[in-house]
């Protein structure tokens, strides 16, 4: 089991897709709708271009990140990670914000990422400081955003809905074998 596995990580260094796949594989498990899953695979994307460019930028440790991604959450949604995790009624630690926003709030926290990227870039953030400037702007251009889309739709695209409920899909198979051992 763990040659296959150690094989399998080693054919996907060799070829990304095979990685994004099982990914993709892994939130059809949990009974993640398809069209949420691509949303998702994609801010997994832009999440990793702007910790690159932070990186580069001489923004390091995961607390940093943390700081700076709460900037951009604050900024675009009022509330830092912590208290939307609140929000939403994600009680547990580990569990990933991201994997728990519906479609728009998807959309909006890839639009503030993309934005502070962009902006870093153009600004030639170098450090904390500056990166952290950019984060708030990237943050207000996707708030911004935000509101308009709302004024015109006339509801909010924050919800408290969530994939708490979800449980994973079992392979029929799966069912079958467990049936099987316990005769």
């Amino acid at each position: 089991w763990l040659a296959q596995l150690a094989q399998d990580r080693i054919e996907e260094i060799e070829n990304p897709e095979l990685a994004q796949d099982r990914v993709k594989k892994y939130y059809g498990l949990k009974g993640y709708p398809k069209d949420w899953i691509e949303k998702r695979l994609r801010g997994i994307a832009i999440r990793q271009e702007l910790t690159d460019e932070w990186k580069d930028r001489g923004v390091t440790g995961d607390i940093d990140f943390a700081i700076l991604t709460n900037e951009i959450t604050k900024a675009t949604f009022g509330m830092t990670v912590q208290e939307y995790k609140e929000f939403k009624g994600i009680k547990k630690k580990n569990q990933n914000l991201r994997d728990h926003m519906v479609d728009w709030e998807l959309i909006f926290t890839m639009v503030g990422e993309k934005a502070t990227t962009d902006i870093a870039r153009s600004r030639d953030a170098k450090g904390f400081e500056e990166n952290k400037g950019a984060a708030k702007r990237g943050g207000q251009i996707a708030h911004n955003t935000r509101k308009e889309l709302e004024e015109e739709t006339g509801s909010s695209i924050i919800s408290k809905d969530n994939f708490l409920g979800l449980t994973e899909k079992k392979n029929p198979e799966d069912k079958k074998k467990k049936l099987e051992n316990k005769k």
